[in-house]
Formats: structure tokens, sequence, C-alpha cells
């Protein structure tokens, strides 16, 4: 768990969010929507992967991007405004509520996430995904160390190279990453 300092709440966090509101989106992305969606079953599935959950993006007008990045920009302060005094409790809170819906959840039990039916087995890796991102964003901002077991940094980076790999920009990006192609700032497979 990373250990925020108190008087680091309402500095900057991750372009007009402070930290609070950068914790408060990664909670509530990562966390308080697990047990929702693991208790809304879908009739059947319509993302196979993680991968194809990240790709949706790719698929929407852009107008219906932009709503919806308002949105999660507003989610991301009320969410952060509810982790009251003791963020780092409430944080906790909503970890103990995820993993308890998730231990009585099957992997391939068929859920309606935010993107459609999903095999369980295959949405947990995006909410994986959140935390560890957004975990280093966190960390970045409140500029206190923050490490991950190996194994799970080595499955996000996969998904997100899996990601990137079903889009136009996967021979950009095989160029950059065996360091014949830049990548332009900003540049993001989600």
């Amino acid at each position: 768990m990373i250990r925020i300092p108190g008087d680091r709440w309402e500095g900057a966090g991750l372009g007009e969010w402070s930290l609070r509101d950068l914790v408060g989106h990664t909670v509530s992305s990562a966390l308080h929507q697990v047990p929702g969606v693991l208790a809304s079953p879908a009739p059947s599935v319509t993302l196979e992967s993680p991968e194809a959950y990240w790709a949706l993006a790719r698929t929407v007008p852009p107008e219906v991007y932009a709503a919806h990045s308002v949105a999660s920009s507003e989610d991301a302060r009320k969410a952060g405004e509810a982790l009251g005094d003791d963020p780092g409790a409430a944080v906790i809170d909503f970890a103990r509520k995820a993993t308890q819906a998730l231990s009585a959840a099957g992997d391939a039990d068929v859920v309606a996430s935010p993107g459609g039916g999903m095999r369980v087995r295959d949405w947990i890796p995006t909410r994986t995904f959140e935390l560890v991102v957004h975990g280093l964003d966190v960390a970045a901002a409140a500029n206190v160390p923050v490490e991950f077991a190996a194994q799970v940094v080595t499955d996000v980076t996969l998904q997100a190279a899996k990601t990137a790999a079903t889009g136009p920009e996967a021979a950009f990006l095989l160029r950059a990453l065996t360091g014949r192609a830049t990548l332009p700032t900003g540049f993001s497979v989600v």
C-alpha cells in the first residue's frame, strides 16, 4: 500500500486531478465497482479478453469518448471527496469489499462489465491494470516509492502490449519497443 503524506492529498495528481481525485478515480474504477459488477450476471460474453475491453474505447464516436472523460473526472472528484478524513482506511475498506466479492465469484462466471458481458477471469485483469497504472501515477504524484510484484507488473505490461497489438498502432509500437521509433508524448494504448 502506498503511504501518502497527509499534506499531499490536495496537491497535483494527474492532469487536472488533485492527488485526492486521482486516488478517488483509482478506488472507484479498480475497487468500488468490483462488488456491483460481480453481482451483475450477463446473458452472454461480448468481450472475450481484457484487450477487447480496452480496445472498445477505439470504437466509440469521439463525442461519446469525450463525454465519458468528463463523467470520469466528475466521478474522480466525488470519489476523492468520499474518501473522507482518513483516505487510507477508506481505501482498505474498498479493497476488503472487492476481495470478498471476488472470492465468491467463479472465474468462468459471466458478468456485466461497463463494456459488456465478460468472464470474471477476463474482467478482473482490467481492474488490476487500473490499480497498477494508477498506483504508479499516485506514487509519482505523492513522491513516494511503490513496488508491485514482478509478475503483476509483467501481466499488466503484457495486457497493454496485447491491447496495442489489436489496434492500428501495433507495428509502430513494435518499432518503438525495439528502438526503431520514438513514441510521441502522450501516446497511449487505452
